[in-house]
């Protein structure tokens, strides 16, 4: 994964100044901010359903090896 360094960084910021212009930016600057921080929110509701799915099928999954090792100790006797 490529990485960005600071030269690329200030390049594109000021790229960004000349062609918003000096009192759009600021306003550009807080949409994006917004805009990754609504994301970020989802993808961490996201995160939070799969792994709560997860250990709903790992639960079952223990419960039924615990009741599959009753059955057998039943069966055994």
């Amino acid at each position: 994964m490529p990485q960005i360094g600071w030269l690329e960084i200030l390049a594109i910021v000021i790229i960004a100044i000349l062609v918003l212009g000096p009192k759009e930016f600021p306003i550009a600057l807080k949409k994006i901010g917004s805009y990754f921080g609504k994301l970020k929110n989802t993808l961490s509701n996201f995160q939070r359903e799969v792994n709560s799915v997860t250990d709903n099928i790992d639960l079952e999954k223990n419960i039924n090896k615990k009741d599959n090792k009753k059955k057998n100790n039943t069966d055994n006797e």
